[in-house]
């Protein structure tokens, strides 16, 4: 569970939890661990951050400053542990003796830039898995004081250069995902983040205090990798949006100035327009009149948030709980994908206990604390980003419409007709492969088996000729949903095997399923394959897919514990479903 509070970031708290975890308990991830620092205290409490969050942590120790010889050779235990999840530490205090001692330090920060890289290159020509690589702390010490920022050849400036490289290397590598640990210590403040006599003692990254804040960051990190993280922010209005209640007040009597207590609204209002631009969505639950909240949305002059920002508007005088569930049923995500923030701690309390699942946060007494306590609990960890975030909103409220209207027939077959709907098969492509690892990071639900491919696994998958991995884009007279499905295909001699299949629930029971399942064995058709497998593999949230492939005739093999079950079909004896889609443009395969 994503955690609510700093408070529970202790270490000696988290070592007593990491020694009671029962092994086996969880979901199963291998996660190497390489470093030029110790890693014996980070290990231990790794472990029990990952377990809170259902993750049974395997973790592969390399020795001490050996991320180099263990990239390098490929007989190395890191390629033999054969990790899902790679992390790299490295530590300022490692690199500071190495600056002094070049020869070269104009050339010293691309030169390390280079070797890092080099690092990621020699892993990612062995494994296809995500890389989590850290930037190094600035350090505290500055020969020039203030000056030194016009001063060329310092170390603070190296350093800071190094980070910046780092972070644009990372750009062309999809699987490489930053740790910014000089944003933790500068949080925290370097003399604190710094323990001179612990790295003297046992070459700790940090001090034992601030570990666990690094530890955290790794977490996050690979949860948003696995798919996990809040994808919606509930709201309350009066005195959480805007000072004042507007029923009370009138549209004068908000407080959103620039000049007084209002600014602080302003700038949280500024801070989830932001959130919501990169694709989270914002859902409103207020006990108001409807008319009467949405004014404020629709007349206030200094609003920032707008009525085409909120994916779901509640205002009524029901319990926020009731509404909290309502808004999760229209939005089709699952509780624990949903933040909920109120000004109000009894309202706070009612959400908590009727909805467990929700995560609560609570919220300072001054507004403008309401941004600082969110950043500080790091809720909106990403491991990609599409141009489908931006519109995110708006396609939920199309489906909206597209509800509405569906009122106005008579039967489902007649309004399906109606919809004009237009789909379109395309092998996987470089263009579409960061929405097509996004969708496989974030689906839940309509997932038969939760693989997890990162964007260069993606890729490999792709100019893989023994398989056939190919997404599905949608729209209708409403609007474009975009890319919705992702499939992959494999072919395993006269057997074509279902790896992957993976939808919006945004397209339910519009007929995609039906339409992807007819040109599965179209494939298999005209590639001679007898028979067609697929996999059915059990997630807390999966289950609506259970029967899944039972409705196309395939039939149920033996279940095999984690494996999952196997389904078969023959390929002579299906029959295409009916689909009210119209014919798509192909795209050579």
């Amino acid at each position: 569970m994503l955690k609510q509070n700093r408070a529970e970031l202790n270490y000696q708290e988290l070592v007593r939890k990491a020694r009671r975890l029962q092994p086996g308990v969880g979901q199963k991830l291998k996660i190497a661990l390489l470093a030029d620092v110790s890693t014996q205290h980070l290990v231990p409490i790794l472990r029990a951050l990952f377990a809170s969050n259902g993750v049974d942590a395997h973790i592969y120790e390399a020795g001490f400053d050996t991320v180099q010889l263990e990239a390098f050779n490929p007989a190395s235990g890191l390629y033999a542990f054969e990790p899902q999840l790679v992390v790299i530490l490295q530590s300022v205090t490692k690199l500071r003796g190495l600056y002094y001692e070049s020869d070269d330090r104009a050339g010293f920060s691309r030169s390390k830039a280079d070797g890092i890289e080099s690092v990621w290159q020699a892993i990612q020509s062995r494994l296809s898995v995500p890389i989590i690589q850290s930037t190094f702390v600035i350090p505290y010490e500055r020969a020039h004081g203030h000056f030194g920022a016009k001063v060329a050849g310092t170390l603070p400036g190296a350093i800071s250069e190094i980070n910046r490289d780092l972070c644009e290397r990372a750009q062309r590598h999809a699987s490489v995902f930053i740790c910014d640990i000089d944003y933790l210590a500068a949080w925290a403040g370097r003399r604190n983040f710094f323990d001179e006599r612990l790295w003297a003692l046992a070459k700790s990254l940090c001090s034992l205090e601030l570990l666990p804040e690094v530890a955290q960051s790794i977490v996050d990190i690979a949860m948003a990798s696995l798919g996990r993280g809040i994808k919606c922010v509930v709201l309350d209005l009066d005195n959480t949006l805007w000072g004042g209640v507007i029923g009370d007040d009138g549209l004068d009597g908000i407080g959103l100035g620039d000049l007084d207590e209002g600014g602080a609204f302003r700038f949280f209002q500024l801070f989830l327009r932001s959130l919501w631009e990169r694709g989270i969505l914002l859902a409103v639950c207020s006990k108001n009149t409807e008319s009467t909240a949405r004014r404020v949305f629709q007349e206030h002059p200094s609003m920032i948030l707008r009525e085409q920002h909120i994916a779901m508007f509640v205002a009524n005088w029901e319990d926020k709980a009731s509404n909290i569930r309502r808004i999760r049923e229209k939005l089709n995500i699952g509780f624990d994908s949903m933040v909920f923030l109120d000004d109000n701690p009894f309202e706070r309390n009612l959400v908590r206990q009727l909805v467990p699942e929700i995560l609560v946060p609570d919220l300072p007494e001054d507004p403008g604390l309401y941004v600082r306590a969110i950043c500080e609990l790091n809720l909106f960890e990403s491991a990609g980003a599409s141009a489908l975030d931006s519109q995110r909103t708006a396609l939920y409220q199309t489906a909206q419409k597209r509800e509405s209207e569906k009122q106005h027939f008579a039967d489902l077959a007649s309004y399906l007709k109606s919809l004009a709907t237009v789909a379109e098969l395309r092998r996987f492509d470089a263009a579409s492969l960061g929405r097509i690892a996004q969708l496989i990071q974030r689906s839940n639900q309509f997932n038969l088996t939760t693989r997890r491919y990162s964007q260069s696994q993606c890729e490999v998958l792709m100019n893989d000729a023994s398989t056939y991995p190919f997404s599905i884009t949608v729209r209708d007279r409403f609007g474009d949903f975009g890319l919705i499905a992702v499939i992959v295909l494999k072919h395993s001699g006269d057997t074509l095997e279902v790896d992957t299949f993976l939808m919006s629930c945004r397209v339910l029971q519009r007929g995609v399923e039906q339409y992807a399942m007819n040109h599965i064995v179209e494939y298999a058709r005209a590639n001679n394959f007898k028979s067609v497998v697929g996999r059915y593999i059990p997630t807390a949230k999966n289950s609506m897919v259970r029967e899944f492939f039972g409705q196309f005739g395939f039939e149920r093999g033996a279940e095999a514990g984690e494996a999952g079950t196997e389904w078969r079909l023959e390929v002579s004896r299906y029959i295409p479903r009916e689909v009210f889609i119209n014919q798509p443009e192909e795209i050579a395969q």
